[in-house]
């Protein structure tokens, strides 16, 4: 069938745009100009705002809320609790349940978490990691519970656990373990959910975490690599899973810059599944990714700034060609954002979407000497970063010698001297401060949501069928032990219901714990 024709645009004083400008092609290798022939003009990014806090049924309220405001797709913000493999009454969850996102422990909440939300209908993401496999069978459980055939979800899991060690600390297991886990799902998605991407594997941790961009490419892409990799002993075929690989980036303030890291990001995937790992798919070396504005610009002095600072990134972001963006609500430097808070950051996605008519034409910044000499330049330093880690014996071998921490805290630290010292500048933190703080309304959860909580899976114990989730936890054990797909005893154990700390205590017992790489 003939691709769809579209009309040219034309400006408010009659000018006609051009679908693209220049003689490289958008949508074919290396992608640099984008993985799509007609980018925006054929369809916009999805506009996810990232939202979970307290109990499902609060989390819930609050997606029918962004859904009714005009989000095109969910993104599920987790507890410190559920992220760490902890039910809500075990010690270590005490006063964090959901702080941070939301708290889900059993299939129960998981259905209470998406009533009233059909899930053939949103594409969903998951902010997920050590337990990204619990959390992906509850809600393949939910679908089938909607009559939604899972060969139909569209969708992400974080399941990134890589990045953890390097830059975020919510990991559980060791790496080689959790390696296992990762590839175990890419293998049954494959198989059960073709449409959603079992992985993101994620830079925005290691940008927050203190990085350069160029940086926060190279590490990104090394953990790809080890993914990758481990897939393939595994017994896989590059095309059969690199397809459904998908990437999350941070967006900064140095506006060309992260323009050009986008840019470059799609040469130098494409490149290496090519070249390196002999993908014949277009789409294996395709990078598809989502990008959120940096928390860590944002700041607790004038946090009204911050509205510009997201726009700006957000800008950066879509001339960078993102396939999917949330942007930052102008009050999380202080507190969850509030409802107003997500909604003028839902609003910012929409008047670049509707208002400046930047995705009219494809990659609209191309041959910018500027822009082109910077994406030229960032390649190369990620080539060089990625020649280091080899010589190092990979990515696993450099997270556990901490080469990958120390070069993060280093440039962390390089940026808090130039803080310090004024050469770099922050509005209201060092220059063109105000004594006065302005007000902004503060959102927090109760203690009382813990210990409902800890009512709510005490009760959900209770009634199970106890025979049917103690040898489904039997099986998992089991199999992580010996051979089988892990994600197949997992689904098995969730049908059973069995709770994600169960789940997890489950692997603990094989895998054991993951000890912090300390520096000395």
């Amino acid at each position: 069938m003939a691709d769809k024709k579209i009309e040219n645009f034309v400006t408010r004083s009659g000018i006609t745009v051009q679908e693209k400008y220049g003689p490289e092609s958008p949508g074919e290798y290396p992608f640099t100009r984008g993985v799509q022939k007609t980018m925006y003009r054929g369809r916009l990014w999805t506009m996810r705002q990232y939202a979970g806090f307290a109990s499902a049924e609060e989390s819930n309220k609050r997606y029918h809320y962004l859904l009714s405001q005009g989000t095109t797709g969910l993104s599920v913000a987790f507890d410190l609790p559920t992220q760490l493999g902890y039910d809500p009454d075990h010690p270590r969850s005490m006063g964090e349940v959901g702080k941070v996102g939301v708290s889900i422990s059993t299939l129960d909440e998981m259905r209470t978490l998406f009533q009233g939300i059909k899930l053939s209908d949103v594409s969903t993401s998951m902010t997920i990691n050590a337990t990204a496999s619990t959390l992906l069978g509850f809600y393949v459980a939910i679908a089938k519970e909607q009559g939604c055939a899972t060969q139909d979800l569209r969708g992400t899991v974080q399941n990134d656990i890589l990045k953890e060690y390097i830059a975020r600390g919510n990991y559980i297991y060791p790496p080689r373990g959790a390696l296992r886990l990762t590839t175990d799902m890419f293998a049954w998605c494959a198989k059960n959910t073709p449409k959603w991407n079992p992985i993101s594997i994620s830079g925005y941790h290691i940008r927050e975490a203190g990085s350069n961009a160029v940086q926060e490419l190279a590490f990104t892409f090394a953990d790809g690599i080890a993914y990758v990799e481990s897939a393939l002993k595994a017994g896989l075929a590059v095309d059969d899973f690199a397809g459904q690989l998908s990437f999350f980036f941070n967006v900064h303030s140095d506006f060309f810059e992260e323009i050009a890291k986008f840019r470059a990001a799609r040469r130098i995937w494409a490149k290496l599944m090519k070249e390196r790992f002999h993908a014949k798919d277009p789409r294996s070396m395709m990078v598809r990714f989502h990008s959120q504005t940096a928390g860590s610009t944002l700041t607790a002095q004038q946090p009204d700034n911050n509205v510009v600072r997201v726009a700006i990134q957000a800008l950066s972001s879509v001339l960078g060609g993102t396939q999917s963006l949330h942007t930052n609500g102008l009050d999380e430097a202080l507190s969850l954002p509030t409802e107003r808070a997500a909604r003028i950051a839902l609003r910012t996605q929409q008047v670049i979407a509707y208002e400046t008519n930047v995705t009219q034409t494809v990659d609209p910044l191309a041959g910018s000497y500027f822009v082109e000499a910077l994406t030229d330049e960032i390649e190369k330093q990620v080539w060089s970063y990625l020649e280091e880690i080899e010589k190092r014996g990979g990515t696993v071998a450099s997270i556990e010698s901490g080469y990958i921490q120390n070069e993060i805290l280093n440039s962390a630290y390089q940026d808090q001297v130039a803080l310090d010292h004024g050469t770099l500048k922050v509005v209201g933190v060092n220059c063109f401060q105000e004594k006065d703080s302005q007000k902004v309304e503060h959102f927090g959860v109760s203690e009382a949501v813990g210990q409902a909580a800890c009512e709510r899976i005490r009760a959900f114990r209770a009634r199970r069928n106890q025979t049917e989730s103690a040898a489904a936890l039997l099986r998992l054990t089991d199999c992580a032990k010996g051979g089988g797909n892990l994600m197949d005893a997992v689904v098995h154990a969730v049908s059973s219901e069995c709770t994600l700390g169960e789940i997890a205590d489950a692997m603990r017992s094989v895998f054991g714990e993951y000890q912090e790489y300390s520096g000395f």
